[in-house]
C-alpha cells in the first residue's frame, strides 16, 4: 500500500505511466507525447465543483475544442472510481459532469481518494501532480487558488500555492481569484520560489473578473514565444518550482468593478456566517457571485476560461516547436524522460586537475615538464555522468559549495538531472589534483573533500519517494558512514537493490562497520578494497597482494565468498588484468539482473580480460572505473544478459582512458555496443565455481 500511495507523487516516464496501477493516460495524449506534439492539460474541478450542470460539461468540451483548434491536444484531468486520468473521453466528461457526490481533490485528497476508488475532480495542485508525471510542462486552468482574505489569522492558503512551488509546471490562469487576498498570495508565491509573469503589454496582474487588480507581476511576457521561452529556461534549471503566466480576461468580458466587488463582499460575509470554510467556500462564493451579479459572473468565468485555452494551447505549442527545432535543452526534448528515474546516484561532484608528466617517472622537489587540464568528476557525478549519455536519468544527489567551482561544474553537467545537488554558502566546492606519469599510473593525488559530508541522513530522507520508485541505487563511498546506513534500511524494509561504489581501501569499509552491508546487492571493489571489507568484518586478509594472474583470481573468489552470503552480484575490479564478476550461477554465467529475493544459490566467477589500451593513449585514468560501473549498470537495467553488460563497460572504460574527461563525452549507446565488434575480437572469458 505505501508504494502505491507513493507512486502518486514520484516522478516517472512515460512508459512506466501507462501501465501504471493508479494513473491512466487517454490513448490520443500517449501518442501527443511520444510524438513529441504539444499536449496541454487541463483541470476537472470547474466540471465536478466550479459551475451548474450544463454549463459545466459545454463549457469542459468548448475548451478542449478550442486546444484542438490551436493544434494541441487537450488533456483534462480527473479521478474516476481511484484511477488518476490524464485525458478523458466524452463519456467520462460526461459522467464527471452528472456525478453528484464527486470529490474535490487536492494533493492532500489524492491518496484517500484513490484507496477508497472515489471519482472526483482535481484542483490545480493535483492536476499538476499528474501532469508533471506525464510529461506535460504547459497547464490551464481558469484561477489558481491563494491566501483567503483574514488568511494572516486563519492560516487559510490554497494548495496551489505550495504546489507552484514544488512542482515545475506552467500554470495558464487569469490570475488569482478576485474573492481572495491577492497581495498577499503575491507576496507568497514570492516566498515559494514561484515565477510570476503577466501576459500582455503590461505588468498589470489580473484578478479573475477584472483585468486589473491593483497589484503588478514582477515580469511580463508579450507572446506565446516569449513565453515559452521563460518556460524552457525555469525547466530546463531544475529549479522545482512552476511558472504562474497570468492572463488578463478580455476586454469586453471584464466585470465591471463596483459590482463585482460588492457580490463577492456580500458572499463572503454570508460564507462566515454560515461557518463555510476549507475547500468548500470558494464553490459556494463563485456560486452566491453568479447568483448576486445574475449570471454574470459565470458569462465573464467562461469568456475567461476560453481565453486561457487559446493563450496557453499558443504557448504549448510555441514551446513544442522550440524543442523540434533544437532551441531548448535536451531534457525538455524529452519530458516524460526527465521524470523518469529508476535510478538514484547519491554521491560526489567534484572539479577534478589532472598533471600528466612527459616523463616515464617524475622527480619530486622540481618542476616536471607535462599538461595540466581541467575536467569534472566525482565517483557519484561520473556514475550519474555515464548513464545519463546512455538513454538514462538518473536522480542525482550531492553537495558542491557556492563558488566558481560550482558554476563551473553544474554548467558542464545541464546534461544532467542536477536538481538534488544543493548549494552549500560558505562551502568549497570538492576539488580532486592527480598527477599521472607518462604511462598514465597515478603517481599523486589529493583531495579536498569535505562538503562531501553535507550529504546527510536528513538531506537524502527528503528523496525518499524517489528511492521508493528506484530499480537500483547507487552509493559512493565519499558520502558519511550513517548515510549509507540510512539509505540501506530503506533499502531492506522495501526490497530495494543497493549498488555500492567504494572509492579507496579506507571507504571501503563504511558500510562494514555495521550490519548496513547485508541490505547491498552489488559492490564494485578493487583487491585491495575487497581485502579492507573483509578486514572490517574480522576475516583474515593477506598483509602483501600477489602479483601473478592465477593467484590474484584465487585469492579474490576467496575473498568474495563471504560477502556472497548477503551480496547479489560482486564485481572485482584488477586494472590490467580485467575484472572478476562473482555471484549466482545461471546459464553458463552470472544472474546480474535485479535481485527480487533471497533464496539458496549455486556461486561461480567469471573472469573478463581487459582491453588494451596503449600507454601513449592514456589521457586520464580517474574515470575509467567510474565509466566502466556506471555502463555495467546501464546494461543491467536494459535487461541485457551478464557478457554484454561486462563488455558495455570495459568499452566504455576504455573510451574513458583515451578522454580527458573522466567520462567521455563521445559515450553513447551506439559506442559502447558489443555486437559492432567481431565475436572473436573479445578476449576469452573464465568460468570458475565457487565452493
Amino acid at each position: 500500500m505505501l508504494k502505491r500511495v507513493s507512486a502518486l507523487i514520484i516522478r516517472r516516464g512515460l512508459s512506466t505511466f501507462q501501465n501504471d496501477s493508479v494513473f491512466r493516460l487517454h490513448p490520443s495524449v500517449s501518442q501527443a507525447l511520444a510524438e513529441k506534439r504539444p499536449v496541454v492539460a487541463l483541470e476537472s474541478t470547474i466540471i465536478t465543483h466550479g459551475m451548474p450542470y450544463p454549463h459545466n460539461l459545454s463549457t469542459a468540451r468548448e475548451v478542449e475544442a478550442i486546444v484542438r483548434d490551436q493544434d494541441a491536444t487537450p488533456a483534462t484531468v480527473g479521478v474516476i472510481e481511484g484511477k488518476v486520468h490524464v485525458g478523458l473521453s466524452m463519456e467520462e466528461l460526461d459522467f464527471l459532469a452528472h456525478c453528484a457526490g464527486s470529490v474535490k481533490v487536492s494533493r492532500r485528497d489524492l491518496p484517500y481518494v484513490v484507496s477508497q476508488g472515489l471519482t472526483g475532480g482535481t484542483t490545480v495542485s493535483a492536476t499538476m501532480i499528474a501532469a508533471q508525471r506525464a510529461g506535460i510542462p504547459v497547464f490551464v486552468t481558469g484561477g489558481i487558488g491563494g491566501v483567503h482574505r483574514d488568511g494572516e489569522n486563519s492560516l487559510d492558503i490554497s494548495a496551489d500555492l505550495t504546489e507552484l512551488g514544488r512542482t515545475p509546471i506552467a500554470v495558464v490562469s487569469a490570475g488569482v481569484k478576485s474573492i481572495l487576498d491577492i497581495g498577499r498570495t503575491l507576496e507568497f508565491l514570492e516566498t515559494q520560489g514561484v515565477c510570476v509573469a503577466t501576459y500582455g503589454t503590461s505588468k498589470d496582474f489580473p484578478a479573475f473578473f477584472s483585468r486589473l487588480s491593483g497589484f503588478t507581476s514582477p515580469y511580463q511576457v508579450s507572446d506565446p514565444d516569449k513565453a515559452a521561452q521563460l518556460i524552457e529556461s525555469a525547466l530546463s534549471l531544475g529549479v522545482h518550482s512552476g511558472v504562474l503566466i497570468a492572463v488578463p480576461i478580455p476586454q469586453e468580458h471584464s466585470a465591471t468593478g463596483q459590482r463585482i466587488d460588492r457580490a463577492i463582499q456580500t458572499a463572503v460575509a454570508e460564507a462566515s456566517s454560515q461557518g463555510i470554510a476549507g475547500k468548500h467556500v470558494t464553490p459556494y462564493i463563485l456560486r452566491r457571485v453568479n447568483e448576486l451579479t445574475l449570471g454574470k459572473s459565470l458569462q465573464s468565468n467562461i469568456a475567461l476560461i476560453h481565453n486561457n485555452a487559446k493563450v496557453g494551447s499558443q504557448i504549448a505549442c510555441a514551446l513544442s516547436k522550440r524543442m523540434k527545432e533544437g532551441k531548448s535543452s535536451d531534457a525538455l526534448h524529452h519530458p516524460a524522460k526527465q521524470s523518469q528515474s529508476s535510478i538514484v546516484v547519491i554521491g560526489g561532484m567534484n572539479v577534478d586537475f589532472i598533471a600528466k608528466g612527459k616523463t616515464k617517472t617524475l622527480q619530486f622537489g622540481q618542476t616536471n615538464p607535462g599538461s595540466v587540464c581541467q575536467s569534472y568528476g566525482g565517483v557519484g557525478r561520473n556514475i550519474a555522468d555515464c548513464l545519463s549519455r546512455l538513454g538514462h536519468r538518473p536522480t542525482f544527489i550531492s553537495a558542491t559549495g557556492s563558488d566558481s567551482n560550482a558554476d563551473a561544474v553544474f554548467n558542464y553537467c545541464k546534461h544532467m538531472d542536477t536538481s538534488g545537488v544543493m548549494r552549500l554558502e560558505g562551502q568549497s566546492t570538492a576539488t580532486y589534483c592527480a598527477v599521472i606519469t607518462e604511462n598514465g599510473e597515478l603517481s599523486l593525488g589529493l583531495g579536498d573533500m569535505d562538503v562531501h559530508q553535507q550529504i546527510t541522513e536528513q538531506y537524502v530522507s527528503q528523496f525518499e519517494t524517489q528511492l521508493l520508485s528506484s530499480t537500483l541505487v547507487c552509493l559512493d563511498g565519499n558520502i558519511p558512514a550513517s548515510t549509507i546506513k540510512y539509505v540501506c534500511s530503506v533499502a531492506k524494509r522495501h526490497n530495494i537493490n543497493v549498488w555500492y561504489e567504494p572509492t579507496n581501501s579506507e571507504k571501503a569499509c563504511k558500510p562494514f562497520l555495521s550490519d548496513a552491508w547485508k541490505s547491498l546487492s552489488y559492490t564494485s571493489p578493487n583487491l585491495a578494497e575487497l581485502c579492507s571489507m573483509n578486514k572490517t568484518l574480522g576475516l583474515q586478509t593477506p598483509e602483501v597482494l600477489p602479483n601473478s594472474l592465477e593467484q590474484v583470481l584465487s585469492l579474490a573468489v576467496a575473498l568474495s565468498r563471504p560477502l556472497l552470503e548477503h551480496l547479489h552480484c560482486l564485481v572485482v575490479t584488477l586494472g590490467k588484468n580485467g575484472v572478476l564478476v562473482c555471484g549466482e550461477h545461471h546459464a553458463g554465467s552470472i544472474n546480474m539482473k535485479p535481485r527480487k529475493e533471497a533464496k539458496t544459490r549455486t556461486l561461480c566467477a567469471v573472469h573478463y580480460p581487459a582491453l588494451s589500451v596503449a600507454a601513449h593513449e592514456t589521457m586520464n585514468v580517474s574515470g575509467a572505473g567510474d565509466s566502466f560501473a556506471g555502463a555495467l549498470m546501464a546494461g543491467i537495467l536494459q535487461g541485457r544478459d551478464t557478457d554484454t553488460c561486462v563488455r558495455m563497460g570495459l568499452l566504455a572504460a576504455r573510451l574513458s582512458l583515451a578522454s580527458p574527461h573522466p567520462i567521455a563525452p563521445v559515450l553513447t549507446t551506439h559506442s559502447i555496443e558489443p555486437d559492432r565488434f567481431e565475436k572473436h575480437s573479445w578476449p576469452t572469458r573464465r568460468f570458475m565455481w565457487i565452493d
